[in-house]
């Protein structure tokens, strides 16, 4: 375990904004990893838990806490189709390692920003493809107990961004495991109108339409950084889907009925028609919405979280006074909120 304590926030998210915790320790494995935030909440001491920081809005100036940073990597192939990753692998590199090896199930979720352990907490997905499709099971720390413990992917209540572990900190993951499928061709591509090509073909198809949208991290384009798509998309009534279609007046309004019967609809497309175009709300801002894509919104190179959160609210509250949906954030607020 590494002890840094000059390192802030804004250095360990992919937003590029926050303070500086009290303490900031590195654990190297999933042992150190769980005796570490054991030693603190024996303590007292309060703490967060860090992966790749993709998923976090931190506020400014000192805060109170330790920050744990999960930096156990590696992948190991436990059989022929099943994956044990630990949680501080970047995820990517996951993606590679199975494609590269003929395992298909998640080349759809390429190029998604954060670490291994993060995807079950919200069901990490993307064009059609989500983490709950391939999880079997994940390794926990809980901290209610003090037990490390291998829990079924079942347990996890996983549901559209969500599973229990959500909002929740009642326990950190230490590892998950996938099972994958030996083939050769990809799952449907839902932007490709569920067309299957090879897995190499699809991740870079998959990679391709990402950077496009600004959505694979790049130090030296601002509109990556960001917490990628900032808003779930909403899930709701068909009433009111069917009043905003009508209000808009326009073709093909994104529709995708779920099976207890509501919809969910795009987020993005919203926040475009409630009067909030891609750049908003202009160059001299410090935080915009990206460029290349409504749902990021993104660190111009000078933001403070403040202005991400004011930013943020802006677009909330003009979405719902439009429509009369308010649009849920997919990140973790520390020390702020929307």
């Amino acid at each position: 375990m590494v002890g840094v304590s000059d390192s802030s926030f804004s250095a360990l998210t992919t937003l590029r904004v926050g303070g500086s915790p009290r303490s900031l320790l590195r654990c190297t494995s999933a042992g150190e990893l769980a005796s570490t935030v054991a030693r603190l909440d024996t303590a007292g001491e309060p703490l967060l838990v860090v992966g790749g920081g993709s998923n976090l809005v931190v506020a400014d100036g000192p805060l109170d806490l330790t920050a744990v940073v999960a930096a156990n990597e590696g992948i190991e192939l436990i059989d022929a189709t099943t994956l044990r990753i630990q949680a501080g692998t970047p995820w990517d590199d996951v993606v590679a390692f199975a494609v590269d090896r003929g395992l298909a199930g998640i080349e759809a979720l390429s190029g998604i920003p954060g670490s291994a352990g993060a995807t079950p907490v919200q069901n990490v997905g993307a064009y059609g493809a989500e983490i709950s499709d391939v999880l079997t099971r994940v390794h926990l720390y809980n901290r209610r107990t003090g037990e490390r413990e291998w829990v079924s992917a079942d347990s996890l209540e996983l549901a559209y961004r969500y599973s229990n572990l959500k909002f929740t900190a009642r326990a950190v993951v230490l590892d998950i495991e996938l099972r994958l499928d030996a083939r050769e061709l990809s799952a449907p591509l839902r932007h490709l109108g569920g067309k299957r090509l090879p897995l190499a073909q699809a991740r870079e198809e998959i990679l391709a339409t990402r950077r496009a949208k600004g959505m694979v991290l790049d130090p030296a384009d601002h509109d990556t950084w960001s917490a990628g798509s900032f808003f779930t998309n909403p899930i709701v009534d068909p009433a009111l889907a069917d009043s905003i279609d009508v209000a808009v007046g326009e073709p093909g309004m994104p529709r995708f009925p779920q099976p207890d019967g509501h919809e969910k609809l795009s987020a993005a497309w919203l926040i475009e028609r409630a009067g909030f175009p891609r750049g908003y709300p202009g160059d001299d801002a410090p935080a915009r919405l990206s460029t290349k894509h409504t749902l990021a919104l993104t660190n111009r190179g000078n933001a403070a979280a403040r202005d991400i959160v004011e930013l943020a609210r802006t677009v909330r509250r003009g979405v719902e006074k439009r429509f009369g949906v308010t649009l849920e954030p997919e990140p973790v607020w520390v020390g702020v909120e929307i």
